[in-house]
């Protein structure tokens, strides 16, 4: 075996025992491999897409850097590796950059083996390197500008460009090496924040936690972690905290068990933990306590449909889509039209206290889904009612409301003439009323 063939294999041997089976992979055929190198970024690092509106996103890892190389016969003596870089969100000239870098570290330590500096430049330097700051924008699915100088400078391999500030800059000659793995149609940002969650979540699944719960240390992938807040606890404890709080019908309760913390469990999170059947039951729950609050929303009154309908503004007709029912959505049975609906005393009261304690939001909602004529007639009416209890009594023969203003206690109905007792609603004779108070044995003797 010659010096160089005794280098490459001592090279690619600490290679292998360096880094882990999914940063380096030797090539079986060849004295090469590929290596997959995740840039480590700056603290707090965003992406930002521009558009009608900016947004930004918080990442902490970028796919991988992919250096493919393969060992000439004559490496390290005399040739470099012959290898390509390639990148979903760094730009060809970038890439190029970086290649030229490379090549500049085998003309400083030509004789030696170069690959774990040139691993080490791509990992730790090439950021500040390329000036890459944040936010870094990323252009999204057919939006890329088209720069026709460019275009036409990639074909002739001379020329300038215009610069970010406006100057005329010396064009890099793209190297043939810097590969651009990204189809220009597909849309990276969703790639990017993907890719940037899983690396999360594998970090988090190493990383040992105490619960706070039954203070236990687990590792990670043992655990939950509430996104908003971060507060971490393990799954044995959440799980069993779901499934009670799912069967107890609290399904928007599902939030961080931190005392004051309001972050709640994501959907995801909990189908990860609870059974199927729970989590159906939960998710029916969501859907319908989210209907709930909306107000063009009500459910079918028959007890066999219970379907969600919508409601037209300002009216009281629902009609179900699923049975063809025709209901008030007010008072739940069949639509009656402009008469009145057959409403209680106690429920209009209800309706009546729930208004009038209501704040001014509160009030344009009910307004909303009563309509402000059925809101207006509770009010009116259940004060109505209330008075009439309080000052006046029922006819005891055709129930007309009757006042006392002042008087004896024998009272003539207005509506049917009747006379009655005031006190005790007992009726009275026409020919004596009288005789009712005079009499000793009656309850109501000289009143």
């Amino acid at each position: 075996m010659s010096e160089d063939q005794a280098a490459q294999e001592d090279e690619l041997l600490a290679l292998a025992s360096i880094y882990d089976e999914e940063e380096f992979h030797r090539a079986e055929s060849a004295q090469g491999g590929e290596i997959q190198l995740c840039l480590e970024l700056p603290p707090n690092f965003k992406l930002i897409v521009k558009g009608d509106k900016q947004t930004e996103y918080d990442v902490s890892f970028l796919p991988p850097l992919v250096l493919n190389f393969e060992l000439p016969a004559d490496y390290p003596s005399c040739s470099s590796p012959v290898y390509t870089l390639s990148s979903k969100w760094l730009s060809r000239d970038k890439m190029t950059s970086l290649c030229k870098r490379l090549d500049e570290l085998w003309g400083e330590n030509q004789g030696c083996v170069v690959l774990y500096k040139w691993i080490q430049f791509l990992k730790e330097e090439a950021f500040v390197f390329l000036d890459v700051k944040s936010p870094l924008e990323v252009v999204t699915a057919g939006k890329a500008p088209v720069d026709t100088k460019r275009s036409e400078a990639g074909v002739k391999r001379t020329g300038s460009i215009i610069g970010e500030e406006g100057k005329l800059e010396p064009l890099l000659e793209l190297d043939p090496r810097a590969v651009l793995v990204v189809d220009p149609r597909i849309d990276i940002l969703p790639q990017l924040l993907d890719f940037d969650e899983a690396h999360r979540q594998k970090v988090f699944d190493g990383k040992a936690f105490c619960c706070s719960i039954c203070f236990m240390e687990k590792l990670g992938s043992s655990c939950l972690c509430f996104k908003e807040c971060q507060h971490v606890y393990c799954k044995a404890c959440m799980t069993e905290y779901f499934e009670i709080q799912i069967r107890d019908g609290n399904v928007q309760c599902l939030n961080c068990p931190e005392p004051k913390c309001t972050s709640l469990a994501t959907p995801s999170q909990v189908k990860l933990l609870v059974g199927e059947e729970l989590f159906t039951r939960y998710d029916r729950l969501l859907l319908q306590s989210s209907l709930d609050l909306m107000a063009d929303v009500v459910y079918c009154p028959r007890q066999s449909c219970c379907q969600a309908v919508m409601v037209e503004q300002d009216t009281t007709m629902g009609i179900c889509p699923a049975c063809q029912y025709a209901f008030c959505t007010l008072c739940k049975c069949g639509y009656h039209g402009l008469s009145h609906c057959k409403v209680s005393a106690d429920e209009l009261r209800g309706l009546r206290d729930e208004y009038t304690s209501a704040s001014a939001e509160g009030k344009k909602f009910m307004e909303q889904r009563f309509g402000k004529r059925v809101i207006q007639r509770a009010v009116e009416e259940s004060f109505s009612s209330d008075w009439l209890y309080e000052n006046c009594k029922g006819c005891p023969r055709c129930g007309t409301n009757i006042q006392k203003v002042d008087g004896c206690n024998k009272m003539t109905c207005t509506s049917c003439k009747q006379y009655f007792c005031w006190l005790c609603l007992g009726q009275l004779t026409h020919v004596n009323p009288y005789s009712h108070f005079n009499n000793p044995s009656s309850p109501c003797f000289n009143q």
